[in-house]
């Protein structure tokens, strides 16, 4: 009797599938009505947003350039110098800053206003700190018995001193005067050998202006020619560039430093007569509150322009951009809501700017603010 259920249960659960498929293979397609739609496109851009269009050039409505601070500058051709690119590094005016060393080994003190810090301003002459000389026991011991014996021997002068100054009718004048003299030199010797015992070295600065380093802390130790201090003046300072060419020590005409976006002029002082690391060392004098910005032995690049003229136009760096081919390029405003990538070639002019040499021509509008967010619209 149990196949006969088996089967039984089997035809009963067979029977809505086989209803279930007849019904799906009698099924229509059931189609939206017109209009509803959608496709397999994908959805259209907003024509009232920034774009990259196919051929390249970005749509930037008024709007959005108003809101990214979009601003151009209308090219102009010229013949501009031609310009060298040297790496240099910020030192110290010899003139304007100094160093502060010790000249006795011994152990630091604070000043009357504390141990300065870095960045603290100071004035020519003030005290910074003191060394108290540090001298081994014996020596301080015979200093010590010095300094009895001295103290004894000006007690007896001045004791024989009183005695001939009641003897004076009787005595020679000379004799009161060598005695006198005698204890005058022996009070000169205590002070000397007692200054010697208790004195500290004052350490003063050597010109005005801020303390580029500090080295040490209250209770240090430190020996004799030890750097403690080191004081700048931030608005004259000395920038000394290399050059591989000597050639361009004699050409030079004007050299200039990017500070930011402010441009710094240099004057040159000399090149060197020596080389170092074969290179020729070259010396210029930079002044001005743009310089507080930067720190002795930073690494800057100084730009030497040379008395050979090159046809270009002049940009600024913040104009340049690179494609995704990693070529040099510059955003042309061609429309009112319109940028276009130009390839260009350039060569350094002064750090702030640029010389186009192809790619650009007079009257283009190039953008000069905001050029970095016209790159990444997509």
């Amino acid at each position: 009797m149990k196949p006969l259920y088996i089967s039984t249960l089997t035809a009963v659960a067979a029977a809505p599938l086989a209803s279930l498929m007849m019904l799906l293979a009698g099924a229509t397609p059931a189609w939206a009505g017109a209009g509803h739609d959608h496709g397999d496109a994908p959805g259209a851009p907003s024509a009232n947003g920034p774009q990259r269009l196919p051929d390249g050039s970005v749509f930037l409505p008024k709007p959005a350039q108003r809101q990214l601070s979009v601003r151009t500058l209308v090219a102009e051709a010229g013949d501009l110098p031609r310009s060298f690119e040297l790496n240099g590094k910020v030192v110290m005016d010899p003139n304007a800053g100094g160093k502060v060393q010790p000249l006795n080994a011994g152990r630091i003190e604070p000043g009357p206003r504390g141990l300065p810090s870095a960045g603290q301003p100071v004035r020519k002459g003030e005290v910074l700190a003191y060394v108290v000389p540090s001298a081994a026991p014996i020596e301080r011991s015979n200093q010590a018995a010095q300094l009895a014996e001295l103290r004894a021997a000006k007690s007896l002068a001045d004791k024989r001193v009183a005695r001939l100054n009641e003897l004076a009718d009787t005595v020679p004048r000379k004799d009161i005067e060598a005695a006198e003299s005698e204890a005058q030199s022996l009070a000169e010797r205590i002070t000397a050998v007692g200054t010697g015992l208790a004195s500290r070295e004052a350490l003063t600065a050597p010109v005005s202006g801020v303390i580029a380093s500090s080295h040490v802390v209250a209770g240090q130790v430190v020996d004799a020619r030890e750097l403690v201090f080191e004081i700048v003046d931030p608005a004259r300072l000395h920038i000394e560039a290399v050059a591989f060419d000597p050639a361009i020590a004699s050409g030079i005409g004007r050299a200039t430093l990017a500070v930011g976006n402010e441009r710094v002029p240099l004057s040159f002082v000399g090149a060197a007569r020596s080389l170092r690391e074969q290179a020729l060392p070259l010396t210029f004098r930079a002044q001005g509150k743009a310089l507080s910005a930067l720190a002795v032995g930073q690494p800057v690049r100084v730009y030497v322009q040379g008395k050979e003229q090159v046809g270009g136009i002049a940009v600024p760096v913040a104009s340049l951009m690179k494609n995704p081919a990693n070529q040099t390029i510059v955003w042309v405003k061609t429309a009112p809501e319109r940028f276009e990538p130009r390839t260009v070639t350039v060569e350094p002019l002064d750090g702030v700017s640029v010389a186009v040499t192809s790619g650009l021509k007079a009257g283009d509008r190039v953008a000069t603010q905001g050029a970095t967010l016209i790159n990444q619209v997509r």
